[in-house]
């Protein structure tokens, strides 16, 4: 079993909240409750259910879609 799991987009530097959301599950059942996660509370549900986390990195598009708009703020 794998969980996929990516950091939250809409969070703030120095916040104490979960950083991340789990994606996708493959390969068993697991129904999920929260919706926000700490790092420790993905390591030990995968661990409870003998599954592998996989840290999905950030898209492209939010990269650029970031620059876009701060392309646009700077000609304002």
């Amino acid at each position: 079993m794998k969980i996929f799991v990516r950091e939250r987009q809409k969070i703030g530097e120095g916040v104490r909240q979960p950083m991340f959301r789990i994606v996708a599950v493959t390969g068993g059942q697991l129904q999920v409750q929260a919706i926000h996660f700490r790092r420790f509370e993905i390591e030990q549900i995968a661990n409870e259910v003998g599954a592998e986390v996989v840290y999905l990195e950030p898209a492209m598009e939010e990269e650029t879609k970031k620059e876009k708009k701060e392309k646009k703020e700077k000609k304002r």
